[in-house]
C-alpha cells in the first residue's frame, strides 16, 4: 500500500476542519503509521485509535464501513438497524453519521437517544426485530480508542462468514466517492429515537432472570460505570431489587476521556481503585464495576482483610454455582442443561457442571460463538437447555433475551449470589474457597505482550509463526503431552482460529492467540494442583511466555 499517495489523497479530500489540522501536523513516520494499511472490518469489526487516517477510527473510516454494510444490507433485501453507542468522545457523531449513512440507502434506523448498554443493543434488534445492528464502541479499550460492531438480526454479532461478506462490501467502497450524508436530513424521518417503554422493557426482562425473591437490603454494595453507559440502567436494575447502592462519583456520568482510569477494563485491579477506596468508608461487603460499554462485569469482595478482586473465571464459576445450585432447588433445571465458556476459559467449569448433569459446550473465544449456540438451540425448539455462558474476560449472560454478553444481569446476579451467602452467614471468598476445596484448586491468568504500530504487527506475526513452528516441549518441569492448533484441527467442530494450545502431564495449559481488538498476544496460563504449590508452576510458564515472547 503506497501510504503516500494515500496521504496526499486525503489531505486534498478530507473537509473536516480537525482532522485537515492533524494531516498536516503528521510526520513521515505518522503518515507510515496512519496510511500504511486500512482499519480492517474483522471478526470484532472496527477498532483503533481515534485519529486520521486509513488505519484509524475517525468520520471516514466510519463512513466507509457504513457504506459497505448499507450495500450488504441491499443486497439480502434488509430494510432496519438499530443502533447505539457507549460514552466514548465521538460515539455519538460516529453514531448519526453511520444513521445517515443508512438511512441515505432507504434503510430505517431506530436510535437511542444517549449512550446505551451494548446489550440493550442486542435486546433493541429483538424486540424491534431489526435486520441488524451497529454499536459504536471501543469496549474496556483505553480512551483514546473507538470502535464499530455490527449484529445481525438475531442480535448476534456477526459470525465469520457474513463478517466476511460485509468485509468484500466494505472494500469495494472509496472513502471520498460522495460526499458524507448529513443526519438532520434524516432524523425523525428514517432515523426515529426509541422511547422509554422499550428500556423500561429491558429491565423487566432483565429482572426476570433473577433466581430467588430475596431482597437485597442487607448487602451492602458499591458500583461504579467507569463514566460509560451503565450509569442509568444498572443503579436503576440493582434498586428495584432491593439493593442501596453507592456509586463512585467521580465515575458516575458518561466522560470519554475516562479522567479518573484512563485504560476501563475492569480485568484491572488499578480499575476499582476509587470504588474499593468508597467501599472501605462504607464497610461494604462489595464492589462492581462495568466497562464503559456496560457489557463485561468486575467484581471485588471484602476477605476480612481487604477487598479482593475476583478474576473473570472466579465471578464464573461463583454465577453458574449460583445459577446451577438455585435451578436444582427449585426444581427449574430443564431437561439436558447446557452451559458454553470459551476455549481460554477455566476448565473448573467442567467439573462444576457435571454435578448437575450439565453439559459444557467450548466455543471459540469471543461471545458472539456463545450467542450462536443459543440461536441453535432456539432453532431446535429447545432454548431453555441454555443455562449459562461466560467467557474469563468479564463477560457473562444468563437469559435469552440477548445475544450478547450482559454487565446488568451480571451485576444483578453478583449481587443476588452475595445476599444469599451473607445470609447463609458466608461470603463469596468463603464460597470460592468451598468450590476450590470441592474442586480442585485452579490458577488462572492472563499474560499480555504488546506489539504496537506497523513494525509491532509483523514482529506479533513472526513470533506467532514461531511457536507454531517449535512449541515448547514442556510446560513448567513438566512435558507437553498435547498440542492443537486451531488453525488446522480437525478434532473440534469449531471454526478455523489463530490459536494455539499447549497442554502438559501434571495438568498446565497455555494458550497462545493475538487479540482481535488490541496489538496483543496473549497467553492464558491454566494450572492446577495443590495451592501452595500453583503460585510456582504459574511463574514457571509465564517466565517462558516472557522469555519468548517479551522481545
Amino acid at each position: 500500500m503506497d501510504y503516500r499517495h494515500n496521504y496526499e489523497q486525503w489531505c486534498s479530500n478530507v473537509k473536516d476542519e480537525e482532522l485537515q489540522s492533524e494531516l498536516r501536523a503528521m510526520t513521515e513516520s505518522d503518515i507510515k503509521e496512519a496510511f500504511g494499511g486500512e482499519l480492517s472490518f474483522g471478526t470484532a469489526g472496527l477498532r483503533g485509535i481515534m485519529a486520521a487516517g486509513t488505519a484509524r477510527m475517525n468520520i471516514y473510516t466510519v463512513y466507509r464501513a457504513t457504506e459497505g454494510l448499507a450495500r450488504y444490507m441491499e443486497a439480502h433485501g434488509y430494510r432496519s438497524c438499530a443502533i447505539t453507542y457507549d460514552s466514548r468522545n465521538n460515539s455519538k457523531r460516529f453514531c448519526e453519521l453511520a444513521s445517515a449513512t443508512l438511512a441515505s440507502h432507504g434503510i430505517r434506523v431506530f436510535l437511542t437517544p444517549e449512550c446505551m448498554p451494548t446489550p440493550y443493543l442486542s435486546f433493541m434488534v429483538r424486540e424491534l426485530r431489526c435486520d441488524a445492528g451497529v454499536n459504536v464502541t471501543a469496549s474496556h479499550n483505553p480512551s483514546e480508542y473507538n470502535g464499530y460492531k455490527v449484529y445481525d438480526g438475531n442480535g448476534c454479532q456477526l459470525l465469520d462468514e457474513d463478517a466476511d461478506e460485509v468485509t468484500r462490501f466494505i472494500d469495494s467502497v472509496k472513502f471520498f466517492d460522495k460526499p458524507l450524508p448529513e443526519f438532520a436530513q434524516y432524523e425523525g424521518n428514517l432515523v426515529q429515537y426509541t422511547d422509554k417503554l422499550l428500556e423500561e422493557m429491558y429491565i423487566d426482562r432483565v429482572m426476570q432472570e433473577r433466581l430467588t425473591d430475596i431482597s437485597l437490603e442487607s448487602l451492602n454494595a458499591v458500583y461504579t460505570p467507569l463514566n460509560g453507559a451503565g450509569y442509568r440502567v444498572v443503579p436503576e436494575t440493582l434498586r428495584r431489587a432491593g439493593l442501596n447502592v453507592a456509586v463512585v462519583s467521580e465515575q458516575s456520568l458518561p466522560d470519554g476521556d475516562f479522567p479518573t482510569c484512563p485504560y476501563p477494563n475492569p480485568e484491572k485491579a488499578e480499575t476499582l481503585d476509587l470504588a474499593k477506596k468508597l467501599a472501605l468508608s462504607r464497610n461494604a461487603d462489595l464492589v462492581i464495576a462495568n466497562d464503559p460499554d456496560c457489557d463485561r462485569l468486575g467484581v471485588a469482595v471484602w476477605d476480612g482483610k481487604d477487598y479482593r478482586q475476583l478474576t473473570g473465571n472466579e465471578t464464573g464459576i461463583l454465577l453458574a454455582d449460583h445459577i446451577l445450585s438455585n435451578l436444582a432447588s427449585s426444581h427449574g433445571l430443564p431437561a439436558d442443561p447446557v452451559l458454553v465458556k470459551t476455549i481460554v476459559t477455566t476448565p473448573m467449569l467442567d467439573a462444576l457442571a457435571a454435578d448437575y448433569g450439565a453439559e459444557v459446550r467450548d466455543v471459540l473465544t469471543g461471545f458472539k460463538y456463545i450467542g450462536n449456540v443459543i440461536g441453535k438451540l432456539e432453532a431446535a425448539g429447545r432454548p431453555e437447555r441454555y443455562i449459562f455462558g461466560f467467557e474469563e474476560s468479564c463477560g457473562y449472560l444468563k437469559g435469552t433475551y440477548v445475544r450478547d454478553k450482559d454487565g446488568v444481569i451480571a451485576a444483578l446476579l453478583m449481587a443476588e449470589c452475595a445476599a444469599l451467602l451473607k445470609a447463609q452467614g458466608k461470603t463469596l471468598v468463603s464460597r470460592l474457597g468451598e468450590l476450590y476445596d470441592k474442586y480442585g484448586h485452579y490458577l488462572q491468568s492472563t499474560v499480555s505482550y504488546r506489539f504496537e504500530g506497523l513494525s509491532g504487527a509483523e514482529v506479533k506475526e513472526k513470533l506467532l509463526s514461531d511457536i507454531r513452528k517449535t512449541p515448547f516441549a514442556r510446560l513448567g518441569d513438566s512435558p507437553v503431552t498435547d498440542i492443537c492448533d486451531f488453525l488446522t484441527q480437525t478434532k473440534y467442530d469449531l471454526p478455523r482460529a489463530d490459536v494455539l494450545r499447549l497442554r502438559s502431564a501434571d495438568g498446565s495449559q497455555l494458550i497462545v492467540r493475538p487479540s482481535g481488538t488490541e496489538p496483543l498476544i496473549k497467553c492464558y496460563i491454566t494450572v492446577k494442583g495443590d495451592e501452595a504449590g500453583n503460585g510456582a508452576r504459574f511463574e514457571a510458564i509465564r517466565k517462558q511466555t516472557d522469555r519468548f515472547f517479551a522481545v
